[in-house]
């Protein structure tokens, strides 16, 4: 009787593997933990499991990667995968999947959705009704409200989101640029929209500026203090990406400045933001100048009951094509070799 393979799942909030175990049936045996810290998964587990599958929570250190005596495959579950140290896996011979074709709706939706909150001065108008509905109830002296309609909407990378997200602004009549060093010469004719060459020129250009590329060493605090003073003058910036793409302190003092006139983050550096950083604090202490000038997510973009179907059981349909069939789909770690472990 073959037994089945062991899936370590080190820090899924959610103990159950319902939809998971659905896919793979008895092939896989899944060893659940709902941690942070890979101390506190024990060793055993670490070198004994053919697979993992991890999501956004624990770090998966060269430290970690030394123990995977067995491990012949990391999946992330989802799709930014900086929590997994690639050079490390490519050492021992591990391939490293991500989940690509989930949420991505979701995510572009949820991009407009803050823009529109922001530009239409929902959180403003709610608040002052709540306090007043009588001197509440105008229109006027909101911050941020404006006109969308012809401003530039500047996309900062265009794949697959990317693509969703300026589709929609579009729809909305904004005027769409992007930049993407890594994609080929005439993909913005495909697209039917300007492509501009450098980052420099999209901040300087655009009225609302949108991340929509991976974190690496390289995309680290992309925009920060020079990045943001580079923006025109009361532009708007959203990140649903990577946390740390952006210096939320630089976005503070901008806002504060008036530099910046707001910012959507549904993204952070540190997550939960736990002691939270000046301008968390300044927006969860509802300090004045701030009110109606920031919304932010609980890296909630990807979410919906379908889209987390989606995420999950693509996961458990790519650990079963590499492990019984050989057939790896979305690796994200170029340069592993099979051989090296």
């Amino acid at each position: 009787m073959t037994h089945p393979l062991k899936i370590l799942v080190p820090d899924a909030h959610l103990r159950d593997l319902d939809v998971e175990r659905g896919v793979s049936g008895d092939r896989l045996d899944y060893l659940v933990f709902d941690e942070t810290d890979p101390a506190a998964i024990p060793d055993e587990a670490w070198r004994s499991c053919d697979a993992i599958l991890v999501w956004h929570r624990m770090r998966i250190t060269p430290e970690v990667v030394a123990k995977l005596d067995n491990c012949r495959l990391i999946v992330r579950v989802g799709v930014g995968f900086d929590n997994v140290d690639g050079a490390a896996c490519r050492a021992r011979g591990i391939p490293v999947s991500n989940v690509p074709n989930y949420g991505t709706s979701e995510v572009a939706d949820h991009a407009l959705a803050m823009l529109l909150h922001l530009v239409r001065g929902l959180g403003s108008y709610e608040a002052r009704l709540k306090a007043d509905l009588a001197a509440g109830f105008m229109a006027e002296d909101v911050p941020v409200v404006r006109r969308i309609r012809g401003a530039t909407f500047g996309a900062i990378g265009m794949g697959r989101i990317g693509t969703a997200i300026i589709r929609r602004a579009a729809a909305f009549d904004m005027k769409v640029i992007y930049v993407d060093p890594y994609l080929p010469e005439g993909h913005e004719l495909g697209l039917g929209i300007e492509r501009v060459r450098t980052l420099p020129e999209l901040l300087s250009r655009s009225d609302v500026v949108s991340l929509h590329v991976p974190l690496s060493e390289a995309t680290r605090n992309l925009i920060g203090r020079p990045e943001l003073a580079q923006m025109k003058p009361g532009g708007i910036l959203l990140n649903i990406a990577r946390g740390g793409l952006v210096d939320v302190d630089a976005v503070h003092d901008a806002l504060k400045s008036g530099h910046l006139a707001a910012a959507g983050l549904d993204v952070l550096p540190k997550e939960p933001p736990v002691p939270p950083p000046p301008l968390i604090a300044a927006w969860q202490a509802e300090e004045p100048w701030l009110a109606g000038r920031l919304v932010v997510t609980p890296h909630a973009a990807f979410y919906s009951a379908a889209g987390y179907l989606d995420m999950r059981t693509f996961s458990a349909e790519i650990l079963l094509d590499f492990l019984f069939e050989g057939r790896l789909r979305n690796n994200v770690n170029p340069g592993w070799d099979a051989k090296a472990s």
